[in-house]
């Protein structure tokens, strides 16, 4: 009874422990928080009796991490009708129940291999195995890579760029293996200390010199102007007419000199205007509604927006559509169009619909027609602009997956629809979106409905943005792209790398020390 007792305890500090792990992300950012409660959650799996009570542990701690740094997903339950509100109270936890499984491999795979006590082997191993399963859960069921461990190292950005050397998920590793030698100090206290002690002055001097700019230090011709209107998820409906284009126009601003790359957020423009559609499918003609928009650009400008596309079969029936942006010219046409690829599951697709449409469910976002998945990363090739890569909404939290392997996009526009993640998911998407600059040293462009639009560096700093739920638009020269960084050329390759040397190092402590 007292054993069972005490890992009952157990389980529930691991659970707290994965609470305040959370609280390392945007928007509190308690990074150093983070790295105390890995520590003291490995020193709670070290100690426990059983593999079953090593795992217990592991998905307890899952349990309350994901649960709190996926509480923004309750939002996005009100805004569908059917889909009951009430369920997104739910969603997080239920979600967290199943993301949880990975923490707990990690713990069992560490575990197996621990010692009476806590050695480098047992922390390089863990660190190896918190790897592995976080790269599994980004390709799992079509993958849920939401805020990866290596994220919370964003706002200390001489940690953060070694992700241009080795990517999230191996520097999600190292997060652990620099959370593990907080255990050993006891042991090993002098050579530890001092690489403590090296971090540590990194980070302090990063925290007094890092400062936001309003402009790149090498600037193009070619100039930036993002677009915020500042239109709630529940005010969408605004967009089926003038009011909208209205309201997007006001804040496109007027050309000059210089060529301009106008962006569009997704999810504000619903209405169709690519021609060669039925009649029935259109609320108003597609070419005025393009000319709205090219008689807000210069000779030299073009407009890209975020937008829906339908697919027909030969009777004329609507079929299928596609979450796609567009390239319009000064002349009203459209130049090009990118196709979304990588779609949310229970967002803009219904898994299953054999099993919970009978009880009267459906995706989240609003409509008849499930999406359909694009080609995958694509660079458009915009006039006067050259190759823009495109990630709409939640692909650009992909590691690794978010350029065209044909073709290295000069920079990367990430439209997205942050209005319905209340005020934790719109940080934790710009922060992801930062650690995509960095990993590929391109700059991105993100254009939100109501926050956080921004134009990040290629290094991740932020150049300029517009805060949540305020309308507004800024103007900056295009940032300059910086050559291929080693992950961009590499991969998540160097993530099976990492974790390997990781192991192989933890193996040959083992072996030395017999």
């Amino acid at each position: 009874m007292v054993s069972a007792f005490l890992e009952k305890r157990s389980v529930v500090l691991a659970l707290l422990l994965g609470v305040a792990a959370a609280c390392g992300f945007a928007p509190l950012d308690l990074w150093p928080l983070t790295i105390a409660a890995i520590a003291g959650w490995m020193l709670l799996v070290h100690r426990a009796p059983t593999m079953k009570a090593a795992l217990w542990r592991g998905w307890a701690f899952g349990v309350g991490h994901f649960t709190i740094n996926n509480n923004w997903f309750q939002h996005a339950f009100d805004f569908q009708d059917k889909m009951p509100p009430v369920l997104g109270y739910a969603a997080p936890l239920l979600l967290a129940l199943y993301l949880a499984v990975y923490p707990a491999l990690a713990a069992g795979a560490a575990w197996r291999v621990r010692r009476e006590r806590i050695d480098a082997g047992y922390v390089l191993s863990f660190a190896a195995a918190w790897i592995v399963t976080e790269w599994l859960r980004s390709v799992m069921f079509t993958g849920y890579a939401w805020d990866p461990l290596g994220v919370i190292w964003v706002p200390v950005q001489p940690v953060a760029t070694l992700a241009a050397w080795v990517g999230t998920y191996a520097l999600s590793g190292l997060t652990v293996l620099l959370a593990g030698t907080l255990l050993l100090l006891p042991r090993r206290p002098a050579p530890i200390a001092a690489a403590v002690a090296v971090l540590a002055g990194l980070i302090g001097a990063q925290f007094l010199s890092y400062r936001t700019v309003d402009a790149p230090a090498r600037a193009g011709v070619t100039r930036i102007r993002v677009v915020q209107p500042n239109v709630p998820q529940d005010a969408r409906g605004e967009s089926d007419g003038e009011m909208m284009l209205a309201k997007l126009s006001a804040l496109s601003g007027k050309p000059g000199a210089a060529p301009r790359l106008i962006v569009w957020p997704e999810g504000v423009v619903r209405d169709y205007f690519e021609d060669g559609y039925p009649d029935y499918a259109y609320t108003a003609d597609p070419f005025w509604i393009r000319w709205r928009m090219a008689r807000l650009l210069g000779p030299r400008d073009m407009l890209l927006t975020g937008g829906t596309a339908l697919q027909f079969d030969r009777a004329g029936n609507a079929i299928s559509a596609t979450n796609s942006v567009f390239a319009v010219d000064p002349r009203a046409r459209i130049k090009a169009r990118y196709d979304k690829a990588h779609l949310v599951p229970y967002g803009e697709y219904l898994p299953m619909p054999w099993l919970l449409k009978p009880f009267g469910l459906a995706r989240l976002v609003p409509g008849s027609m499930d999406f359909v998945e694009g080609p995958g990363p694509r660079a458009l090739d915009v006039p006067g602009i050259g190759a823009v890569g495109i990630q709409l909404c939640y692909e650009i939290i992909f590691s690794g997956e978010v350029i065209d392997p044909a073709r290295r996009p000069r920079v990367l526009f990430n439209p997205s629809n942050d209005a319905w993640f209340g005020t934790w998911g719109p940080p934790q998407h710009l922060a992801q979106a930062r650690m995509r600059a960095i990993e590929e040293g391109l700059p991105i462009i993100r254009a939100t409905p109501n926050g956080i639009s921004a134009v990040i560096a290629a290094d991740g700093r932020l150049l300029a943005t517009v805060p949540h739920e305020q309308a507004g638009a800024i103007e900056v020269p295009l940032p300059e792209a910086l050559p291929p960084t080693f992950f961009s050329r590499v991969g998540n390759w160097l993530a099976g790398a990492v974790a390997l040397l990781l192991a192989a190092a933890a193996i040959a402590i083992r072996r030395r020390r017999g």
